[in-house]
C-alpha cells in the first residue's frame, strides 16, 4: 500500500485509504499533499474505519469522491448487501435504524454487527455516520444549498443532529467549513467535446481506476441515444453525455439536467448538474457512478475477459443505468427487434408520455425537452395508446406490468435490489423471459456476472448457435460474464451487433 501511495497510483483510489498520524488526516491514495513517512501511516480499507480511527477527511483529494468496490467483489456476503442499503438511504436522504435493516435483511441487530465488523471492519452504524456526513461534506463544498437542506438531505433528522455529528467528527462546524472550501467549479478537463458543460450549473469530479474505453461507452450510448431526452457527443477519447432527470428526494420530485465529461487524459468524470437536481445530487451522482461504472476495477475485469482470446480493449465498462426502471424498459422494447428498432419505440414511447420541461423554469441544455415516462404513467396508460407507437400487444402487456410492479413498490431496480429475488420477481412478470431478464440484471442492477445466453449478436461473435455452448465458452470469465457479453458485441460489424433474440413467453 505504501508503494502504491508513492506513486499515486490511481488504479488504488477507493481500495484503501491512508491515516497520516502526524497530521490527523486521511486521503486518497492519488492525493497530491507531501508525501509522509511510512511509520506515519495507517490503511484502511473503508472511510468509515479511517474516521472511526479518529482521522479527519483530506480537504483536498476529498475521499468522498473516490471510486468504490466493484458489485461483484461485495456480492457474497450479507454484510456488503446492507452496505449497498446503507448506501441507497445516504444518496436518498432517508434515516435508517439498524433494527430496521436488520429485519430487512433476515438477521437479528447483533448478529447484522458481527458479520459486518467482520467484513468491513467497522459497526453498520459507523458506516452509516461516515457516509452520511461525506455527502454532506461534498455538498457543503459543491453546492450553494442552505445547510438546512444539507442536513435533511444527507439523511440527518435535524440541523441540531447534523451540526453536532459535523463538529463533533471533523472538528469544525459546517458553516467554517463552506468558508474554507467555498463553493468552485471542478477543475476543468481538457475536453474535445463541441459544447462544455453550462458554467452556470454546479460541477463535481468524480474518480474511476484507469484504463478507461471511453470510445466504446460512447458507441454503446450513442447507438441508443432517444432524441430529445439525451444527447452523445464527442470523438477518440472524448465523451459529453447529456439527459433529463426526475429523482424523488424526501418524497419531493427533484427535476433538471445532468451532464456527464470525459476525455481519458485524467481518471475522472466531470459531472455537471443544473439547480433542480441539487438538493439529490446525493442520489444523481449514486445514479451516474453506476450509469458509467466508474467502480469497476479494471485490473481484476481485464485479464478475465482476455480469457476469451480477443485481441485486447483495456478499461472496458458495463454501461449501466441511471434510472432503473428507464433501462428495463429499454430492455423490454428491444425484444424481436434490433438496436435502432428499439430506439425508435423508445422516443415514440418518451414523446407520447414524457412530460415536457419547464424550459422557462431550468437553466435549458440544448436538445433534450422531455423526461422519461413515469411507471405510473406507463401503467395508467390506455394500452391502445401504446400500442399505436407501434408496439405488439404482447410487449405492451409487459410494459405496462413492469411499471405497476415497480409504482406499487413491488420491484425495485437499481444496485441496492436483492438480485435472486429481484430476478424472481421479474420472471413472473408477463412477456418476461431470461434474455431480459439477464439483460435487466446487466443495465439495471449493474450485475456483472449477468449473461443473456440467447442473445443472438452474443451466438454470432461466439460462432455458435448453441446457448449451452455459449455458456461454457464464457464460463471462464466469471465473475464477469456481462463484461464479457460487451467484448463479444464490440467484436462484430454494426449490422450484425444489431441482433438481439426474439423472447418466447
Amino acid at each position: 500500500m505504501y508503494q502504491a501511495l508513492l506513486a499515486r497510483d490511481s488504479r488504488f483510489d477507493g481500495r484503501f485509504f491512508v491515516g497520516v498520524t502526524s497530521t490527523g488526516i486521511y486521503c486518497r491514495p492519488i492525493c497530491r499533499v507531501r508525501m509522509p513517512l511510512q511509520r506515519n501511516c495507517r490503511f484502511f480499507e473503508h472511510p468509515a474505519g479511517a474516521e472511526l480511527a479518529g482521522f479527519r477527511p483530506c480537504l483536498r483529494c476529498r475521499p468522498e469522491l473516490a471510486p468504490g468496490l466493484s458489485r461483484a467483489e461485495s456480492s457474497s456476503t450479507l454484510a456488503h448487501q446492507a452496505a449497498r442499503l446503507l448506501d441507497a438511504a445516504v444518496s436518498h436522504g432517508q434515516e435508517l435504524s439498524m433494527a430496521r435493516l436488520a429485519q430487512r435483511l433476515g438477521v437479528t441487530d447483533r448478529h447484522l454487527r458481527r458479520i459486518f465488523v467482520a467484513a468491513l471492519g467497522v459497526p453498520p452504524l459507523a458506516y452509516l455516520n461516515t457516509r452520511r456526513l461525506l455527502q454532506a461534506k461534498q455538498m457543503l463544498t459543491d453546492t450553494r444549498l442552505p445547510v438546512t437542506e444539507v442536513a435533511h438531505a444527507a439523511g440527518f433528522g435535524s440541523v441540531r443532529r447534523f451540526n453536532a455529528a459535523f463538529a463533533g467528527q471533523y472538528r469544525l462546524n459546517p458553516s467554517r467549513l463552506r468558508q474554507q472550501t467555498a463553493p468552485h467549479i471542478a477543475p476543468s478537463i481538457r475536453s474535445q467535446t463541441a459544447t462544455p458543460i453550462n458554467p452556470t450549473w454546479v460541477h463535481v469530479n468524480l474518480g474511476y481506476r484507469p484504463p478507461f474505453d471511453v470510445a466504446a461507452l460512447r458507441s454503446f450510448l450513442a447507438s441508443r441515444a432517444v432524441p430529445g431526452l439525451e444527447t452523445v457527443e464527442g470523438s477518440g477519447a472524448a465523451l459529453r453525455y447529456c439527459r433529463s432527470l426526475a429523482v424523488m428526494q424526501l418524497d419531493q420530485l427533484r427535476i433538471g439536467w445532468v451532464c456527464i465529461e470525459a476525455d481519458g487524459t485524467r481518471p475522472v468524470m466531470r459531472v455537471g448538474l443544473s439547480d433542480g437536481l441539487l438538493p439529490a445530487i446525493g442520489q444523481v451522482l449514486e445514479r451516474v457512478r453506476q450509469a458509467m461504472d466508474l467502480d469497476a476495477d479494471p485490473s481484476l475485469i481485464d485479464p478475465a475477459v482476455a480469457r476469451l482470446g480477443y485481441p485486447p480493449r483495456p478499461g472496458l465498462r458495463l454501461p449501466g443505468a441511471i434510472d432503473g426502471f428507464e433501462s428495463a424498459v429499454r430492455v423490454v422494447l428491444g425484444q424481436q427487434v434490433s438496436v435502432a428498432a428499439a430506439r425508435t419505440l423508445t422516443s415514440r414511447l418518451v414523446a407520447a408520455l414524457g412530460e415536457p420541461l419547464n424550459i422557462a423554469l431550468i437553466a435549458a441544455e440544448p436538445g433534450i425537452e422531455r423526461l422519461f415516462p413515469t411507471p405510473l404513467a406507463v401503467a395508467k396508460a390506455e394500452p391502445a395508446t401504446i400500442g399505436k407507437l407501434g408496439i405488439v400487444r404482447q410487449r405492451v402487456a409487459a410494459l405496462q406490468a413492469l411499471a405497476q410492479a415497480v409504482s406499487d413498490g413491488r420491484l425495485q431496480l437499481d444496485r441496492a435490489a436483492p438480485m435472486e429475488a429481484t430476478l424472481a420477481a421479474l420472471r413472473l412478470l408477463p412477456g418476461i423471459g431470461e434474455w431480459t431478464v439477464q439483460l435487466i440484471a446487466m443495465r439495471a442492477l449493474g450485475w456483472p456476472d449477468a449473461f443473456p445466453a440467447t442473445d443472438l449478436a452474443l451466438l454470432k461473435a461466439l460462432g455458435t448457435r448453441d446457448p449451452a455452448d455459449a455458456q461454457r465458452r464464457v464460463e471462464v470469465t466469471r465473475p464477469w460474464r456481462a463484461y464479457a457479453v460487451m467484448r463479444c458485441w464490440q467484436t462484430l460489424e454494426p449490422d450484425d451487433a444489431d441482433l438481439c433474440e426474439p423472447e418466447q413467453t
